[in-house]
């Protein structure tokens, strides 16, 4: 019995002892964590290893799962349509730079977004429609008679001087120290070391550029000395403009100020210019000149002194009236001597200064033998429809050019075809202009032209010359047969291109691309559709690498011969390199040359 008991209870703790294996086995499986097996090491490292104990399979690594990628195409072509629909409402009203921007800005943000165009065919589609649509409202434009190019600006010439540090001659200064003496000026004038470096500037390296604002100065001296009497400002802040354009209404500074007095667009329309598709205000030498002295008269308001006024002209008043406040100095050569102004408004007032002491004493500083250009004198009528200056000059007989000059506030060759415009003519010529005019057809004054017939002349050979036919200059002027009568005056209905289309030179200039240059930007400033620029150069896309030289085939007006341009010539051993103002002048013209296709 005692035996049995013994026996009875062993087996009672071995059934206890496996229960309880089996539950903690069962509770501790669920948090059993899912490790890489250790290694094990060997006894002696060749040895076989001992057995390892069967385990249970263990469970595989938990995967996290990850978040799929957001697709960034529809963000793209979503930012793409928001700039183009911008440049297309800014298109519908005249606001010319800003769609370009929104255009080209519309195409830069499908190059350069995260996803290659070619991989993607969302963005392609996308590209191609955008630029197409681009394409129609260019084509729109040219049919129009406008285009989106623009007149080309010439450089400031206050920007190069501006460049320039020239130091002090004892000489000049000596000279200009005699002559201040005996100057009579409105302003107050003085000779220090800065004014005196600029005065040897111009009277070495940088006199044609004073004599040439000298020479131009004449055609407008008589308008700006009337409108500063009329706006009680002295007589010779008219310096100012000889130092800032060297009197050029179509000059652009690099800061993007335009016109003869360099107004930067925002302060221009404070002071009454207007600025659209059609006309830029800032251009036009006498309303620009008015805005001009009033500025002036509220800036010497401000400010209570001259050389002040001038500096805050250039740099705006908040600029200058941070200065003073930062010093307590109320005067300009203070302001200059502790470094508070801007470089080029330091530089500005020395040079108007200088500029002014030598026109006031020409003859001192060899100028008396250079004669300033006359008075620009000009009828004006009053339009209130679309004309191609190419047609006004037409109906005057002068050339196209000089219809540019004496409207340089026009952007383009077109006056503005919703709203009025005061159109300027040659002397003498309104009456001759309003005959001509009057046989024309409103609706036809962008695209149709007027012809004086020459000794020789053929009606065949006048409507090759313009590309229209023969039968429409007989309808458009009531002729019977095909002889014309000596000087006879043609009306010439023209589409501006040959069946509907426009024709383009057979011969190839070529374009070498700057920084910042892209297929929309070069297509605009020659008047070509971007498509057949990228045709012409087998480019994709928008943009364009520095240095690329480009092939164009330039439109031709209507009667416009298709000529050959002339070569550049070649540089010898001998010759000079161009002068930086000449390279500058010229723009992208001076990379346009030309050869035969």
């Amino acid at each position: 019995m005692k035996r049995f008991s013994i026996l009875v209870l062993g087996g009672g703790l071995i059934l206890l002892a496996g229960c309880e294996s089996k539950d903690t086995k069962q509770s501790a499986r669920p948090v059993q964590q899912a490790l890489a097996p250790s290694i094990k090491e060997t006894g002696g490292g060749t040895g076989p290893s001992a057995p390892a104990a069967k385990q249970q399979p263990m469970p595989a690594p938990a995967q996290t799962p990850q978040p799929e990628k957001p697709d960034p195409v529809p963000g793209i072509i979503a930012d793409a349509e928001k700039a183009y629909a911008a440049g297309q409402e800014d298109y519908k009203a005249g606001h010319l730079d800003a769609a370009k921007q929104d255009f080209n800005h519309a195409v830069d943000i499908l190059m350069q977004g995260p996803v290659e165009i070619k991989a993607d065919d969302r963005l392609q589609q996308e590209f191609d429609k955008i630029t197409e649509e681009i394409n129609i409202l260019e084509m729109v434009a040219f049919k129009e008679g406008d285009g989106f190019a623009e007149q080309q600006p010439e450089p400031a010439p206050i920007d190069e001087a501006n460049q320039v540090t020239f130091p002090a001659d004892a000489k000049v200064t000596a000279k200009a120290e005699a002559d201040l003496k005996n100057t009579q000026s409105d302003l107050p004038l003085m000779i220090n070391e800065y004014v005196a470096g600029y005065i040897n500037y111009f009277s070495t390296h940088g006199r044609s550029v004073f004599e040439a604002a000298w020479t131009r100065s004449g055609r407008y001296r008589e308008m700006i000395q009337r409108i500063f009497k009329e706006e009680g400002i002295p007589q010779d802040l008219i310096y100012l403009a000889q130092a800032e354009s060297g009197f050029k209404p179509l000059a652009l500074s690099r800061a993007r100020a335009r016109g003869m007095w360099q107004f930067m667009a925002s302060r221009g329309v404070g002071y009454g210019l207007r600025r659209s598709w059609w006309v830029d205000d800032r251009q036009d030498p006498e309303k620009a000149t008015r805005a001009a002295a009033r500025h002036l008269k509220d800036l010497y308001n401000q400010f209570g002194d001259w050389y002040l006024a001038m500096a805050a002209y250039n740099s705006g008043p908040g600029n200058v009236q941070q200065a003073v406040r930062r010093t307590g100095y109320a005067d300009f050569w203070e302001l200059y001597k502790r470094n508070v102004l801007p470089a080029e408004t330091k530089n500005y007032v020395p040079i108007i200064l200088a500029m002014t002491i030598m026109s006031k004493n020409p003859a001192q500083y060899g100028l008396d033998a250079v004669q300033p250009d006359p008075a620009m004198k000009y009828d004006a009528v009053k339009v209130d429809y679309p004309v191609d200056l190419r047609l006004v000059a037409e109906c005057v007989d002068v050339p196209v050019e000089q219809m540019i000059d004496l409207n340089p506030s026009l952007l383009r060759r077109t006056t503005p075809k919703d709203q009025p415009f005061e159109l300027r003519l040659p002397p003498g010529t309104k009456e001759k202009y309003q005959a001509a005019i009057a046989t024309i057809p409103v609706e036809k004054r962008v695209a149709w032209r007027y012809y004086k017939a020459q000794p020789g002349d053929t009606l065949a050979g006048i409507a090759r010359k313009y590309r229209t036919t023969e039968k429409a200059i007989a309808q458009a002027n009531n002729l019977e047969g095909t002889a014309l009568a000596p000087e006879a005056k043609l009306v010439i209905p023209v589409n501006g291109s040959a069946n509907g289309k426009i024709v383009y030179s057979r011969y190839a200039s070529h374009y070498k691309t700057h920084t910042g240059d892209t297929v929309l930007t070069v297509a605009e400033d020659f008047g070509v559709p971007p498509d057949r620029l990228r045709r012409w150069n087998g480019l994709k896309g928008n943009g364009l690498r520095h240095g690329r030289v480009l092939v164009i085939y330039k439109p031709l007006g209507p009667g416009e011969a298709d000529k050959a341009p002339p070569r550049r010539r070649k540089k010898t051993a001998q010759g000079t390199a161009k002068p930086k103002a000449s390279a500058a002048a010229t723009g992208k013209q001076e990379s346009l040359h030309a050869s035969s296709q």
